[in-house]
């Protein structure tokens, strides 16, 4: 291309490929999406939403919904359409989101001659484990293993949101951390004074999540300490939940706010004095999770209280000092460690030091650079586009 035309194109789209990720979501679109949009591509979000009036753009990415039936058979059987539809996207680089995300990325790229990005939020070797006897878990994380490697060999490169994910994929040089950190919101840091206690629970909502424990705990702390939630229950327990609540007498003290944006959920989180994050041991995603719920009490100025088994989470309480970690399958470690709480000093002490932690070391600027850089390799902008 003469000088002239290139510095006149327009810059490479890249298409953020989702096969069950909402329109909106924080880390596809708020973060990657919205940095690579700042740094001057244009993005486009394909993703699947039941709601029609799915908003058009969000952070400066384009939004593109389509319909998929739901459960695990709709998305393999959604695998073809969504390869079509990246295909004829005209993006330069698909950056897809799941394992199905990844299938359709590349069989859309043999036909576009698009750039494929593996985008790994999870530990997937052991997402079958809750289904699987225990005998044959290991054959099925091997085999999932081995699939992964298998498609990571077809791509140009693997981004992981989380330390300890790496090993399931080919070639570690196209592994490039993009940890899920924290981005930058412009939130009012709680303000900690004396008073009953609110603790805080942002996202899914499950008994693997410590549904449960978190009602046991609230049930052994003082009269007065309430419990507000900020999520959908993903597994099908909130009925189970209200009737525990219930025969624990706690209705009044726990608030259901369900759904909120998040600019919404952090706002409330910062009415709040602790944050929860209680996932239950035995499962292999909750001991490599690296959640935005943590980052976004960080921010809000709260402390946090979280696993000793989950080891990124602990990794950043201990490295931020921000909180304190317990054996979240027993409610009355997380009531000890309310109690311990009940210091406003010691409480503001920490969700400062939590919240200078997620505006500094655990901050997203840092991660997005490092996508940023991996896209001028994969997509160089047109010179005026990068100036």
């Amino acid at each position: 291309m003469p000088p002239d035309e290139a510095e006149s194109a327009a810059p490479p789209l890249v298409c953020m490929l989702s096969a069950a990720h909402p329109p909106t979501d924080v880390r596809v679109v708020a973060k990657e999406g919205a940095a690579l949009a700042g740094a001057g591509w244009r993005v486009l979000h394909l993703c699947p939403a039941a709601d029609a009036a799915a908003p058009r753009s969000h952070a400066g990415v384009a939004i593109r919904t389509y319909r998929r039936r739901g459960g695990w058979r709709g998305r393999i059987g959604n695998i073809p359409a969504l390869a079509r539809r990246a295909a004829e996207s005209g993006a330069a680089v698909l950056h897809a989101s799941e394992p199905d995300a990844w299938l359709a990325a590349l069989l859309a790229a043999r036909r576009s001659g698009a750039r494929v990005v593996l985008d790994v939020h999870e530990h997937y070797p052991s997402r079958l484990d809750d289904r699987l006897p225990q005998a044959l878990r290991p054959l099925g994380r091997a085999a999932i293993r081995l699939a992964c490697r298998a498609l990571s060999r077809r791509a140009d490169a693997v981004v992981v949101a989380k330390d300890g994910l790496d090993g399931d994929f080919a070639d570690p040089a196209r592994i490039v951390p993009v940890r899920n950190y924290a981005a930058p919101e412009p939130v009012v840091p709680r303000h900690h004074a004396p008073g009953p206690l609110t603790l805080v629970h942002l996202g899914a909502l499950g008994r693997a999540r410590g549904a449960m424990e978190m009602l046991d705990a609230l049930a052994l702390c003082p009269t007065g300490t309430r419990l507000s939630l900020v999520g959908r229950f993903t597994d099908g327990s909130e009925a189970a939940f209200a009737a525990r609540a219930a025969r624990l007498g706690l209705e009044a003290a726990v608030a259901r706010h369900g759904w909120m944006p998040h600019r919404a959920a952090l706002d409330l989180a910062a009415t709040a004095d602790i944050g929860l994050v209680l996932f239950q041991p035995g499962v292999e995603n909750h001991r490599l999770a690296l959640p935005h719920k943590l980052f976004d009490c960080m921010l809000a100025g709260l402390p946090v209280i979280a696993p000793t088994f989950a080891e990124e989470v602990a990794a950043v309480i201990r490295g931020a000092g921000c909180g304190l970690l317990v054996d979240t399958a027993d409610p009355a470690a997380i009531a000890a460690a309310v109690a311990r709480l009940a210091d406003p000093e010691r409480r503001a002490a920490l969700g400062a030091a939590g919240r200078a932690a997620a505006l500094g070391r655990f901050g997203w600027n840092a991660e997005a650079e490092r996508l940023v850089g991996l896209y001028h390799r994969l997509a160089p902008l047109p010179r005026t586009a990068a100036a």
